[in-house]
């Protein structure tokens, strides 16, 4: 199957850099996209990692509100928090590892006990992706491309998948997803940023709104099973602006499971793929805000809750407990299994897109 590929162009305003080498011995690069306000994007093409992302705060002083590492090898040192990466081939959790199409079961790599997890030993976050740069009127962007072959961690298909990043003069950061394959498979593709709007300590301050009735409820191995559930009278109604930490510790079965938040919400559609308003979230010291709009049908929003304060991150800094907070847009996790979900299914001859942005700005 030919890779998708995007032409560079000439005068791109895109800087390429080295930044080390895969454990493949693959060169990998750093890119560096700057917009005319000066928000700058780091990103790498070893996992599609979103570096670091500057952007200012009331005072007009600009500061990183991603987690993550000074080097490649400290990424490829600590994998298991996904910081910045894109996953693939298929984001969050498949119950016990296999799913069933068209009466033929798969079994896929089990890296999350009995379960897979965001596309299994070496998901799309560890392997090296080719990267072409480009841009246009009030935009740069960074094109990345990978083939995944038929039986990659199990999964049927031979899957060609571009992300592209783009960062515009309107202060958004555009994801665009698109996987082909040559067999009926299944695919969900996320990005596993990170954020903390106030550049350092946890995330508890953080308002945070999201535009979702309904969750996906999981058991003790955080795998959907109930369908879905009202949000109302939980901790999981963030329909009206909520500290994050509001409710964090509350006594309620799924906070206890997951130690936090670590739930796919269901967002509001009406039909079509059409960009929804997803969440938004206003961090007060700082005065950023973040919205996140999307195609998707669902956001997991995590809470950082098995960090420990063990991994020290950029500068040496120990990243502390629920140091950040993720807005994975996707499909439901174990939608595979759950015919009740929206499908993942991606046939021959179909090209499945997807598109998430996420708008930053400032609060007076």
């Amino acid at each position: 199957m030919p890779v998708m590929t995007v032409p560079e162009m000439a005068g791109t305003p895109v800087l390429r850099s080295p930044f080390g080498t895969a454990p493949d011995g693959s060169a990998v690069e750093l890119f560096t996209l700057v917009n005319a306000r000066g928000t700058r994007l780091r990103a790498t093409n070893y996992g599609g990692i979103i570096v670091s992302l500057e952007t200012r705060d009331r005072a007009g002083q600009l500061g990183d509100i991603v987690l993550g590492f000074d080097t490649l090898d400290e990424y490829v040192a600590h994998p298991n928090p996904y910081f910045g990466a894109i996953i693939g081939r298929y984001a969050n959790r498949i119950a016990g590892g296999r799913f069933m199409l068209k009466g033929v079961t798969y079994t896929l790599a089990t890296n999350n006990g009995p379960n897979h997890l965001h596309g299994g030993l070496r998901g799309f976050d560890k392997v090296v992706w080719h990267a072409a740069t480009f841009g246009g009127e009030g935009e740069r962007s960074v094109a990345l491309t990978h083939v995944s072959p038929d039986g990659d961690e199990g999964y049927p298909g031979t899957l060609t998948t571009r992300v592209t990043y783009t960062l515009t003069d309107r202060d958004e950061l555009v994801i665009d997803y698109e996987a082909t394959t040559d067999k009926l498979t299944v695919v969900n593709l996320t990005n596993h940023s990170y954020f903390n709007l106030k550049g350092s300590g946890n995330v508890l301050d953080h308002e945070l709104t999201i535009h979702a009735d309904y969750y996906t409820p999981v058991d003790t191995m955080l795998i959907p099973r109930g369908g879905i559930a009202p949000v109302q009278d939980t901790p999981f109604d963030f329909r009206r602006p909520t500290r994050i930490g509001a409710r964090i510790d509350a006594p309620h079965d799924q906070l206890t499971r997951a130690g936090g938040y670590d739930h796919n919400f269901v967002l509001e559609r009406h039909g079509g793929d059409e960009l929804v308003l997803a969440a938004h979230v206003h961090e007060p010291a700082s005065g950023r805000t973040l919205e996140v709009r999307t195609t998707e049908p669902g956001v997991q929003l995590y809470t950082g809750n098995f960090l420990d304060g063990t991994l020290r991150g950029k500068g040496g800094v120990a990243i502390p407990h629920r140091g950040g907070f993720c807005l994975e847009t996707q499909h439901f996790p174990n939608s595979p299994n759950e015919l009740r979900f929206p499908t993942t299914t991606l046939k021959p001859g179909d090209v499945k897109r997807s598109r998430t942005v996420f708008a930053f700005g400032i609060r007076a």
